[in-house]
This record gives structure tokens, C-alpha cells and sequence, in this order.
């Protein structure tokens, strides 16, 4: 509202310079953009990495197999961690464990594992993803994650493009600040060596 009364205010105002309703329309035209191009930049990235997530979701569900790891012994503190059951991948491992599980091909698997249970005894039951291969992976990206990362790449995007908008508008205003600075050096270089004398109309 203050812009659009700036270039209201400045169209018949005898004080005006150019530069000053130029500065208007240029802070107008940056509001509209705030309020219309960067709510669109936002809904536009949300949609494709919304997209795109769905698309890696699938594939991960194509290719990815719920299994059962059996521990065989526990492991010291130090052993190396192999992958996260559950997909966890967040959360405070509670103890290692050396563990064996058969893929979905059939074929028979062996390795360390991080355990997110207090109990690592040989014999317990771990529920582990697994590619097609046999190999330990996270589990699928569950439909709340995805729609999580949409939300937040769409948040992201109208933020960056409403913060390019206002850092172009600054740009814009600071040329036209310049270039009311180089008038005002000419038309005082001028009048300058004549201010106050005697017939000289000033």
C-alpha cells in the first residue's frame, strides 16, 4: 500500500524527480512479485521434488525387502557398524552385534550390525531392509518424509526467490540513488560558483 501511494503521490507532485517515481514503481513492482512470483516459485519446486520424491519412493519399495537378521554375537564397542535395522537412521544405536540373513534371492548373508535394542543376545530377531542383493539399506522413504521434503523444498524456493527479489529491488534502488547523486553534482557544479551573488537570480 505505501508503494503504490509513493507512485500516487509522486505523479503530479511539482518536486518530483524522475528517480523518485522510478523508485516507486520499482518497490511496487517488487511487492507484486513477492506476493504472486514467489508463492508460484514455491508451488512449482514443491510440486517436482514432491514429484521426484514419489519416483525415488516407488523405486526404493520395488527394490527393497523386509527381512529378519538373526544375531549370532554380540559385538564391542568398537566394531565397525555395517547399516541401521529398521532404516533407522536417526536414532542412538544401543549396542553392536555380529548378525546372519538370508536375501531376497535366497542367498545366505553375514555381517555387523548397529542394534537399536538393549538385548543383542545370539538368538534375537532383528528386522533389517535389504536391496536385491542381500545388501543392508535403509528402509523405503514413507509418504510423510516425502511430503515433509516437498513442503520444505517449497518453503525454500519462495523464500529464495522473495529474497532475490528484494536484493534486485536494492540494486535498482541504489543505481537510481547514483544516478540522482550525478545530477545533483551537475546541476550544483553549475550553480555552485554563482550561490549568492549579486544578479545572478540566486
Amino acid at each position: 500500500m505505501r508503494a503504490a501511494a509513493g507512485v500516487w503521490r509522486w505523479r503530479h507532485n511539482p518536486l518530483r524527480r524522475g528517480t523518485d517515481l522510478a523508485e516507486a514503481w520499482v518497490t511496487l513492482v517488487a511487492l507484486l512479485l513477492i506476493a504472486v512470483a514467489a508463492p508460484l516459485a514455491g508451488w512449482l519446486c514443491g510440486s517436482l521434488t514432491g514429484s521426484a520424491l514419489q519416483d525415488t519412493a516407488r523405486a526404493q519399495r520395488r527394490h527393497r525387502h523386509a527381512t529378519t537378521a538373526t544375531v549370532v554375537r554380540a559385538l564391542p564397542d568398537r566394531s565397525v557398524m555395517a547399516a541401521n535395522p529398521d532404516g533407522i537412521s536417526d536414532a542412538v544405536p544401543r549396542g553392536r552385534a555380529a548378525v546372519v540373513w538370508t536375501g531376497v534371492d535366497g542367498s545366505r548373508h553375514r555381517g555387523a550390525l548397529s542394534t537399536f535394542k538393549s538385548d543383542s543376545r545370539p538368538g534375537v530377531r532383528l528386522r533389517i531392509w535389504t536391496d536385491d542383493r542381500g545388501h543392508f539399506v535403509n528402509s523405503p522413504m514413507k509418504p510423510r518424509t516425502v511430503r515433509a521434503r516437498a513442503v520444505l523444498a517449497g518453503f525454500g524456493a519462495a523464500a529464495g526467490t522473495a529474497g532475490l527479489i528484494v536484493v534486485g529491488r536494492r540494486l535498482v534502488v541504489w543505481r537510481l540513488v547514483q544516478r540522482r547523486y550525478v545530477r545533483l553534482d551537475r546541476a550544483w557544479s553549475k550553480a555552485g560558483p554563482d550561490w549568492g551573488r549579486t544578479g545572478t537570480g540566486s
